[in-house]
This record gives structure tokens, C-alpha cells and sequence, in this order.
């Protein structure tokens, strides 16, 4: 990973000269009260480092005479440098060779310099930045687009079900109603049947009774006419025959009652009423039966979705262990963005942002002070642990800051000159310095604030 080994800036915005050799791993917080130029030291960085898009609006310091001056050593022997009166960029690799922005780019990540972007971000956007970086980005989009679809469908049968189970819930019972409506017509057919079997069953009593009637009058007259006793005697037996037979046949005849059958006609409405609802209410519980079932079908495609899409992340190279993506939304040990502490938020942001390009081993923070001192502690080991450089600024005095910035320099470097004072020509000399070179009774040693 390229870090940042020494930097050197003069007359930025309110830098006057600065020397800085930042840790190499770990935490470089560049302390001091307000306006004395903390930030300026990283908005310096940052255009030296990202281009003139990162330029400040008034670059050169107030009341300076001499040109912005910029000159960063990185650990992969780059020197990168912005001066003179346009603040051209230079750039030299170890042997010699010339570069620009382009290479500066290569392993420069925008984010590193400019970490609040990706802090400030979204949640969603954030989620999208990792997502993108680990490759399943696209794999995951389709998971999650697939279970709200299923979702959608198991939310609406279920409401379907529960609509169904409650109309059945409502529905009144009659035990004593018929499984199907009763058709009226059928009814009165039935009567009818009855009241033609009752009828003939009259006929043949009638039939008994002429019968009877007759039999008295022949026994009358055999006794009138003994003439004719033995023809009369012949019919005699032959309706004493038919006498006995017909006498059989109706000692079990009974008529049917059509009372019930009446009794139905005049309440087939209340009773079709009654057979609707058992059915209606049998129907209901029946599709509430089925749209239960539909429903646990798609909670089970549901969970296989999901564990899908968490073996996906499982098996993608996260650049931080715990760190995980839910409902488009970043998770950090199952802590979503805005749950977590001010060191995990750091840890994730800082974890990303070197995956974007792992060649880049530095970031820039501003404005640290927002963070309490157990933050700052947990934030630096975790960057030590990393290998990881990470310079901050804080308004602070205190032991915790490794530089202090005050009226523009470092504490203890107040005489430190890091470019030739501009010359200006006499008339009568030819070119002088505007200034006399400053003697140091301190001289800036590298790594010593």
C-alpha cells in the first residue's frame, strides 16, 4: 500500500511552512485551536494528491508574496510537487521519470481524500459502493427484487386468507338445513306424487265399497229368486272372491301426509337462506384452507431467498469481517449506518474505500474533535492493526495530537523556510532577495513535532 512518508506545504490557503512526516501506520492527528490551518494541511494534500478539482477557491495564503508550494514523498519513492505561480503539478518516480495526474490516479482513491463524501452518503449509497467493489452487486439485485415480488404476492394472499377466515367467522350455522337449496318445483312434484298415489288408493276403497254393495244385493236376491239360486250362487263366490281380495288390499293401504311437504313450500325461502350461508360458510373456511397453504409455500420460497442472498454475501470477499448488506442497506455486526459507533462508522468507511483501490494506504479525515477519546483510541489501534495511515485534524492541544498547528506552522518549527524567498530586480544591482534567508536556531528533524 502507497502511504504518504513526508509532506512539505507553504502559503496554502492558511498554512505559512509545514513539515510533516506522518506515522506510517496508525493515527496522525494534526492538532491546534481554530483557524490556525489544520484543515489547510489536508486541503493542501488533497490537491496535491487528487488534481485541481480539489484546488482551493483562494489557494494562496492572504498577504502572501510567494506562490503555494507543495511537496509530498510517498512510500513508493513518487515525489509529487505543485509550484510556482500556475501551481503546476510534477511529478518524478524514483528513477528519474516524469508523470502527472494520470499516475497520481492510478492508485489515488477520490474517497480517501475526501472521506465525508462516502460518510455523508446514503445508506443506499453506500450499499451500492460495496456491492459494486465485491462483484455481486447485480447477483444481489435480482435476489432481492425476486423476494419482494414473492413478498408482495405472500402479503396479498395472506390478506385474502385472512379476509376468507373471517367471513366464515361470521357466517351463522344451521345444523338442521339441507346440504343443497331446495327447488320449489320439486317440491310440489313430489306432493303431487302423493296426493296421485292417495287418489287411487281412494279409487280402489271406492271400488271395496261398490263391491260390498253389490255382494248385499245379490245375497238379497238369491233369497227373492230361488229360480236363479244357482247362477246367483256362482256370482256369489265369485264375488265373494273378489270381496276378500280387495278387503286384503286395503287393510294395508295408509295415506301419505303432506304436511311436511307443505310445511317446506311455505319456508323454502328460510330454508334455501339457511343452506346458502352453510355453504357459503364451508366455501370460506375451505379457500381460507387454501390460501394458508399458498401462503406457507411462499414464506418457504421466501427464506430460501433470503438464504441465498446471504450465502452470496458470505462467500464475496467483504472488506471487513461482519460487514454485510440487508434491504439495501449497509450492516456492520448487524448494526445498521445509523446504530453504529462512531469508530465502527470510521472502520467501515476507512475498509471500503481501500477496497475501492487497495494500492492506497492513506486516508484524510477532517474535524476528529467530533469523536471522544476511547473513539480515537479504538479507531488507531484498529488502523495499526490494518497497516493503515490516517491523518486527522482536531481542535485540540491535548496529547493525543501528533503535530500542533498554530498561526500557520508547526509548534516549534516557526523558522522553518521551505523555498527560496522571491528575488526582485534593482536598478543599479541586478536581482537581489527580497529577503535575507532566516537562520534556524531549530531545525526541523523528520519524524520529530
Amino acid at each position: 500500500m502507497i502511504k504518504i512518508n513526508k509532506l512539505e506545504i507553504e502559503n496554502v490557503k492558511r498554512v505559512k511552512a509545514v513539515k510533516v512526516e506522518p506515522s506510517a501506520s496508525g493515527l496522525t492527528i494534526v492538532g491546534g485551536n481554530n483557524n490556525q490551518g489544520k484543515t489547510s494541511v489536508l486541503d493542501a494534500i488533497a490537491w496535491g494528491l487528487g488534481g485541481n478539482k480539489y484546488r482551493p477557491s483562494q489557494a494562496e495564503r492572504t498577504g502572501s508574496a510567494v506562490p503555494p508550494y507543495l511537496h509530498i514523498v510517498l512510500s513508493n519513492g513518487l515525489i509529487v510537487e505543485r509550484k510556482g505561480k500556475n501551481s503546476d503539478l510534477k511529478v518524478i518516480d524514483p528513477n528519474g521519470q516524469k508523470g502527472g495526474q494520470q499516475l497520481l490516479d492510478s492508485f489515488v482513491e477520490e474517497l480517501a481524500i475526501d472521506l465525508p463524501k462516502f460518510m455523508n452518503s446514503t445508506n443506499k449509497e453506500k450499499a451500492n459502493i460495496l456491492l459494486r467493489i465485491i462483484g455481486v452487486g447485480q447477483q444481489l439485485s435480482e435476489f432481492e427484487q425476486k423476494e419482494q415480488e414473492v413478498y408482495n404476492r405472500r402479503h396479498t394472499i395472506g390478506q385474502i386468507a385472512d379476509q376468507k377466515a373471517k367471513f366464515a367467522k361470521e357466517q351463522p350455522y344451521f345444523a338442521d338445513a339441507p346440504k343443497e337449496p331446495i327447488s320449489a318445483s320439486e317440491l310440489i312434484r313430489q306432493q303431487q306424487d302423493i296426493l296421485g298415489r292417495n287418489g287411487e288408493k281412494q279409487r280402489m276403497r271406492q271400488r271395496a265399497l261398490q263391491i260390498k254393495t253389490a255382494h248385499a244385493s245379490q245375497t238379497q236376491e238369491v233369497d227373492r229368486i230361488n229360480s236363479m239360486l244357482f247362477e246367483a250362487k256362482n256370482k256369489l263366490d265369485l264375488l265373494t272372491s273378489d270381496l276378500e281380495t280387495s278387503q286384503r288390499d286395503i287393510l294395508d293401504l295408509h295415506d301419505e301426509s303432506t304436511n311436511e311437504l307443505e310445511a317446506n313450500i311455505q319456508q323454502i325461502d328460510e330454508i334455501n337462506r339457511k343452506v346458502r350461508a352453510n355453504l357459503d360458510k364451508d366455501k370460506a373456511e375451505a379457500d381460507s384452507s387454501e390460501y394458508r397453504q399458498q401462503y406457507e409455500v411462499l414464506s418457504t420460497e421466501i427464506t430460501t431467498i433470503r438464504q441465498q442472498k446471504s450465502e452470496l454475501l458470505e462467500n464475496a470477499n467483504l472488506p471487513l469481517p461482519g460487514l454485510s448488506v440487508s434491504d439495501g442497506e449497509l450492516l456492520y455486526n448487524g448494526q445498521r449506518w445509523d446504530n453504529m459507533s462512531g469508530s465502527d462508522q470510521l472502520k467501515v468507511s476507512t475498509a471500503i474505500v481501500r477496497k475501492l483501490k487497495p494500492n492506497c494506504g492513506f486516508i484524510l479525515l477532517d474535524k476528529l474533535e467530533q469523536m471522544d477519546m476511547k473513539t480515537i483510541k479504538e479507531f488507531g489501534s484498529w488502523l495499526e492493526q490494518e497497516g493503515l495511515q490516517a491523518i486527522a485534524t482536531r481542535v485540540s492541544t491535548g496529547d493525543e495530537c501528533s503535530i500542533l498547528i498554530e498561526d500557520g506552522y508547526v509548534v516549534g518549527q516557526e523558522d522553518v523556510q521551505l523555498q527560496p524567498p522571491p528575488r526582485e530586480i534593482d536598478p543599479g544591482v541586478g536581482w537581489t532577495d527580497q529577503t535575507a534567508a532566516p537562520t534556524s536556531t531549530n531545525p526541523w528533524k523528520a519524524g520529530e513535532f
